[in-house]
């Protein structure tokens, strides 16, 4: 099995690849890339730098210039090397038929290197845990950041930041069912307005000491690393901060197209980025080192609150784009068999991409207060952010190196260089953030490995479950003989089958005839399969394999970023010559009741839990969207 699948998320809907997009499309794409790829990298100055200073200095001392420009020095390069060079020059190549996020480019390594295709779902896994913790993590630190900016303004307002952060947080989860097309279309020019903020404030304030702009120079950052290694070891994991959300670059590669993401990138965010870390340290130079929250404090009083109601604003929408990754990244584990089938819910009639899972959005929202009401700061939350994204990087340059060197035909020594350069930063950024698990880590980790245990529990489960099974079914074409030769009583009518191994006799069509006694006059043996493509064109969404008079096989292909949807599937197969009518149309399909066993393969407890998940599991009938009055089930129970 090949997984594949989207990190992060946005709120537009798929459009076609970069060259097929006209100019005159090109500024509307821009605005859409502000507010949807750049919302979470966009909002790292409202508490990067502060982290990163709090780390380099003692407690109660104030920092000195080679810290301020050491740390900035480490900042600026960190955002050079990460987003600059690895995702805008090399990650953001490597889409899947224009389609881009960790789980795409794992489809393109898979594909590249099949006889390593179980170690390629291993690190799929991974990253999509690790992305879990990421979603949890960002909506908790984001908003409550942005809303202790209100401490600034008055310390009176202290007791009441984390009482408004969860109702913001709880409104923003409970409108997710009204879906995000609605306020979509505000969020580009409300982030194109913070990004005017972030460099006007900054450029502002580089006045207040010009030297700061020394800090360009790999040799401030060099020095600080060399000077005072240990705590320099402890300040990368909060310089990281200021990179996280570089990975949306590459998630929503497929919704803009690569040259509106990077034209943003180099015209707007990064300088804009740049320059508001350059006036945050100008002003703690200007100060003597004392600031414990520059990018509030640099603000002018007639200023300060309108920043924080637009760094609430831009928090909450980075936010939204991570939860909506989380459906994405949720739905396409679901297609591709690592999850059981959640409810889908779509909000848009026209974009298919705007979903809704209430499964996912209730775990997500109890996770995100959990953890603002637990941590109560902000300061606190920055030690376990780090972890999951670092660690979700790490397996990105993994699968980079794969696709340089088996897609892109890099030699062994160009394609193991640069990702031994990539995977070197990567792995310093993990182990850094490693550090902080005690102090709030853990929270990354064990969201993760429950992710991952969920994941690898129902790919074990179901794989033994199929294996068992099968061993009990009888051959569909042993089946088809017997009939042949002693056909049952024949009905009107077309029966439609469904079925995971097309080869063998759906359970339902064995207890039919044994209860009915009846057969239709044309029976259709029906299997669903999630290709390694994004999207599947519609000439490849159906396969007809005639059987004899009374059988036929159908197979239906659906990308893994598509939602199967059987019937209208089925009404192509009309242009391949099944003419059937869907008011004479019955859909069979098998329910199974599981029961534990101690000989199943898997542990007691692993069996239990593949059974609870797989009685959490959505209805087929809606998951395929097949008309409610046209289904019959049929209860079978198996023991595993």
């Amino acid at each position: 099995m090949v997984v594949a699948g989207h990190d992060g998320g946005a709120t537009a809907q798929p459009q076609s690849t970069a060259p097929e997009r006209s100019a005159s499309r090109l500024p509307v794409l821009v605005i859409g890339t502000l507010g949807v790829v750049y919302g979470d990298i966009g909002t790292s100055p409202i508490y990067a730098f502060r982290e990163a200073l709090h780390a380099s200095t003692a407690e109660g001392q104030a920092a000195s210039r080679a810290d301020v420009l050491g740390v900035l020095s480490l900042i600026i390069w960190a955002l050079t090397v990460i987003v600059t060079i690895k995702y805008v020059v090399f990650v953001l190549r490597a889409d899947n038929k224009g389609e881009g996020g960790t789980l795409s480019l794992m489809a393109l390594a898979a594909a590249s290197l099949p006889k390593r295709s179980a170690a390629i779902l291993v690190i799929g896994i991974c990253g999509a845990s690790l992305f879990f913790g990421d979603a949890i993590i960002t909506p908790a630190i984001s908003v409550l950041s942005a809303v202790e900016g209100m401490k600034v303004v008055t310390p009176r307002f202290e007791p009441f930041v984390v009482p408004i952060t969860v109702t913001i947080l709880a409104v923003l989860f409970a409108v997710q069912r009204f879906g995000t097309g609605s306020i979509g279309s505000i969020f580009g020019p409300v982030m194109g307005l913070w990004f005017l903020v972030l460099a006007i404030s900054g450029l502002y304030h580089i006045a207040d000491d010009p030297e700061v702009l020394l800090a360009v120079s790999p040799y401030y950052a060099v020095a600080y690393l060399i000077g005072q290694p240990e705590v320099a070891f402890l300040t990368m994991g909060a310089v990281f901060l200021a990179v996280t959300g570089a990975g949306a670059l590459y998630v929503d590669l497929g919704h803009f197209g690569r040259k509106p993401i990077v034209l943003t990138w180099l015209a707007a965010v990064f300088p804009a980025l740049l320059l508001n870390y350059f006036g945050q340290g100008a002003f703690v130079l200007a100060h003597g080192g004392t600031p414990q929250d520059p990018f509030f404090e640099m603000q002018p009083a007639w200023a300060l609150l309108p920043v924080v109601l637009s760094a609430t604003a831009a928090t909450v929408i980075a936010s939204q784009a991570v939860i909506t990754g989380a459906f994405s990244l949720a739905r396409q584990a679901v297609q591709l068999n690592l999850l059981p089938r959640f409810v889908i819910l779509h909000t848009s009639e026209t974009q298919s991409g705007q979903i809704y899972m209430p499964r996912v959005n209730l775990l997500l929202a109890l996770g995100v207060i959990m953890l603002v009401v637990g941590f109560g700061e902000s300061s606190e939350l920055a030690s376990a952010y780090g972890i999951s994204v670092t660690g979700e990087m790490l397996m990105t340059t993994i699968l980079l190196f794969v696709v340089m060197r088996h897609c892109w035909h890099w030699s062994l020594a160009g394609a193991l260089g640069l990702a031994a350069l990539f995977g070197t930063i990567d792995a310093t950024f993990f182990l850094a953030n490693a550090a902080k698990i005690e102090e709030g880590g853990w929270v990354s980790i064990v969201v993760a490995a429950l992710m991952g245990l969920i994941m690898w529990t129902w790919i074990r489960g179901t794989r033994l479950l199929f294996e068992k099974t099968r061993k009990n079914e009888i051959p569909l074409d042993f089946l088809i003989d017997s009939l042949s030769k002693k056909p049952p009583t024949l009905v009107p009518g077309t029966a439609v089958f469904l079925t995971s191994d097309p080869q063998s006799t759906p359970t339902a069509l064995l207890h039919s005839l044994k209860h009915y006694k009846v057969l239709h006059e044309q029976n259709v043996v029906l299997s669903v399969a999630t290709v390694k493509e994004p999207k599947v064109p519609e000439s490849e969404r159906a396969t007809l394999e005639p059987v004899n008079d009374l059988f036929m096989r159908v197979k239906l292909n659906f990308g893994y970023m598509e939602q199967p949807n059987v019937p209208k599937a089925m009404a192509i197969c009309r242009k391949k010559g099944w003419k059937f009518d869907i008011m004479t149309t019955s859909f069979f399909l098998s329910r199974r009741s599981l029961k534990p066993s101690v000989g199943s393969g898997m542990p007691l407890w692993q069996d239990r839990l593949f059974i609870r998940l797989a009685r959490s599991a959505a209805d087929a009938t809606g998951y395929f969207q097949i008309p409610t009055g046209r289904v019959v089930e049929i209860g079978t129970q198996v023991v595993i």
